[in-house]
């Protein structure tokens, strides 16, 4: 038996045999081209979802930054106005408690408005729609 001059060769290049081994190599290719095509075919749908789920990331993260700090501006703003009022009305620590219970609501509210579960105060449908302000 022939030994092969190659990892991965069989060393079996009989002319017998060479008839069977380019049948194989054509099939080999054939799949190989199929295969590239299929892939081809695949590729762009999956760069967008990557680039949207990129991007959606990125877009997650700055909304959550974002609904944070009006959480925790409301909370500062609460505290400081009620330690404002029991520093001059002396009723300390009333006015920061009701303030800070106060800007808590405020926070979480900030918060629902940014997610868009909450419609922003004064906004009405327009009139003429099932919803608006005619209905009867």
């Amino acid at each position: 038996m022939a030994k092969p001059s190659r990892p991965g060769e069989t060393g079996n290049t009989r002319p017998e045999n060479r008839a069977e081994n380019d049948l194989r190599d054509d099939d080999l290719e054939r799949r190989r081209r199929d295969l590239e095509a299929t892939l081809a075919a695949r590729r762009p749908q999956r760069d967008e979802a990557v680039e949207g789920a990129e991007s959606n990331g990125k877009a997650g993260y700055g909304q959550a930054l974002k609904m944070s700090s009006e959480f925790i501006a409301g909370i500062a703003v609460g505290v400081g106005l009620g330690w404002f009022v029991d520093r001059f009305a002396g009723t300390s620590p009333w006015g920061l408690i009701v303030f800070l219970l106060l800007g808590f609501g405020a926070g979480v509210l900030n918060v629902l408005r940014s997610a868009g579960v909450v419609a922003d105060a004064g906004i009405r449908p327009p009139e003429g729609r099932p919803d608006g302000p005619d209905k009867k």
